[in-house]
């Protein structure tokens, strides 16, 4: 598999998460602004911006 000629760099990562973990809302509302959503899919694609 090769994207512009370049192969993906894959690593496994074995790390637990624990369950039921969640940001706070402000956390969220930084993360999400920098959320860019298609008008045409809304709800599927979304391009997220480096902070």
């Amino acid at each position: 598999m090769t994207w512009k000629g370049s192969h993906p760099v894959v690593k496994l990562s074995r790390r637990l998460y624990q369950k039921g973990v969640s940001l706070s809302r402000k956390a969220m509302r930084e993360i999400e602004a920098r959320w860019e959503r298609n008008p045409l899919l809304p709800r599927w694609d979304i391009l997220i911006r480096p902070a």
